[in-house]
């Protein structure tokens, strides 16, 4: 088995990191979140890439009466998108990330920082999930 063979999603992966990189370019490291965020819808849509934006996580109990947890983007039923646009991406993030991908049970998650100069997607897995 080759390296690519073990990257998860690879096709995929590959097409979502070529969008991320052109909403960069066309925007630039300066934008606000939503302003991202409107870039990839659109850029999905064009690229008839299946997607859900905002999608809600459910309370994990019952004393959380209303999530305001919101997952940016799933797209193609298995790869959770999260945007942001802050100086650093720490482990408050990635643990948004972890969280978000066992809600979910599923195995990627796509961590973008667009206010970085050069962009670099961080790629999340989720060892438990269950495809």
């Amino acid at each position: 088995m080759d390296n690519l063979e073990k990257v998860i999603y690879a096709d995929e992966s590959y097409k979502l990191n070529g969008i991320f990189f052109k909403a960069h370019n066309e925007l630039g490291p300066y934008c606000r979140e939503i302003q991202y965020c409107d870039a990839l819808e659109k850029l999905f849509v064009e690229n008839n890439i299946p997607y859900n934006r905002e999608v809600c996580l459910e309370p994990e109990s019952d004393l959380i009466k209303k999530s305001s947890n919101r997952v940016d983007f799933v797209v193609y039923d298995k790869i959770i998108i999260e945007v942001k646009a802050v100086r650093f991406v720490g482990r408050e993030e990635y643990n948004q990330v972890q969280r978000y991908l066992k809600t979910f049970n599923i195995k990627l998650g796509l961590l973008v920082n667009f206010q970085q100069r050069y962009l670099k997607p961080k790629r999340i897995i989720n060892s438990t999930a269950k495809e």
